[in-house]
C-alpha cells in the first residue's frame, strides 16, 4: 500500500517508520509543506491508499476535509479537534470515503479502556483521572483522558470525575485511573515507555481501512486487527 503521513514530528515520522518496515510506500508531509491541505489535491492523492494524520488540531480538520471531499480515506491520530467529529462524519458518507480517528492507537490503551468500563461498574467510589505528556502537547487534559472520563460516565452518569493534566519532559504519555471507595481504592495505569505502540496501532488502522467506506472510532474497531 501507498500511505501518505500528514505530520513530520516525533510521532509522525515513527508511522513513518513503522510504515516502511512493514513494507509499504510511505510519503511524508509537514504543516509547512500542507498550509491549510493545499497539498492535498487530488492529482497529489491519486494512488494514495490511505492518508495518516498526526498534525495539529486545525490542521487536521482542514485535512480531514480536504481528503474526504475528494472521498479519499485517512485516519486521523491527532486529538483535540472532537467538536467537529459529526461533521466529519457526516462529510465521510457523503462522499463515500472514510474516517477512522482515536483519542490514542495503542493497543494497550485500548486495553486500559476496557478494564476501565468494568471499573466504572463499581457503585460508592469516587473516580479520578491523572494524565502525564509532554511539554509540546497542545491539549489538555488529553483525549485518552477525556476518552476514560466519558466511559466512566457511560456507566455513572452525572458523578464527578476530577481530570489532572500534567506536561512534563518529553514523557511519552501515561494514564492512571483510581476509583477509592469507603474501605479500598483501585487503581489502573498505562505508561507508554516508546511512541512506537501509538505508531504500529495506526498503521494497522490504516491497514484495516484502505478499500473501506464509512466512519469508524478506533476502539469500535481494534479487536479486527
Amino acid at each position: 500500500m501507498l500511505f501518505l503521513v500528514l505530520g513530520k514530528g516525533k510521532t509522525g515520522s515513527l508511522v513513518a517508520e513503522v510504515a516502511r518496515e512493514r513494507g509499504h510506500g510511505v510519503r511524508t508531509l509537514d504543516i509547512q509543506e500542507n498550509q491549510h491541505a493545499s497539498a492535498l489535491t487530488a492529482p497529489n492523492l491519486a494512488g494514495v491508499d490511505v492518508v495518516i494524520d498526526f498534525t495539529a488540531p486545525e490542521a487536521a480538520v482542514e485535512n480531514m476535509r480536504a481528503v474526504l471531499a475528494l472521498g479519499g480515506r485517512i485516519v486521523v491520530g491527532t486529538t483535540g479537534w472532537y467538536a467537529h467529529v459529526a461533521n466529519m462524519k457526516a462529510l465521510a458518507h457523503r462522499r463515500d470515503g472514510a474516517l477512522l480517528y482515536g483519542s490514542n492507537f495503542s493497543i494497550g490503551v485500548q486495553k486500559l479502556f476496557r478494564l476501565t468500563g468494568e471499573l466504572a461498574r463499581l457503585e460508592g467510589y469516587k473516580f479520578s483521572i491523572n494524565e502525564t505528556h509532554h511539554t509540546s502537547k497542545l491539549d489538555a487534559p488529553s483525549g485518552t483522558a477525556l476518552t476514560l472520563k466519558e466511559i466512566i460516565l457511560a456507566a455513572q452518569p452525572g458523578i464527578e470525575i476530577p481530570v489532572t493534566s500534567h506536561r512534563v519532559g518529553d514523557a511519552k504519555g501515561e494514564h492512571i485511573v483510581t476509583a477509592a471507595g469507603p474501605d479500598d481504592y483501585l487503581e489502573l495505569k498505562h505508561d507508554a515507555y516508546s511512541r512506537r505502540g501509538f505508531a504500529l496501532g495506526a498503521i494497522r488502522g490504516a491497514e484495516w481501512l484502505a478499500g473501506k467506506s464509512g466512519a469508524w472510532e478506533f476502539r469500535e474497531i481494534f479487536d479486527q486487527l
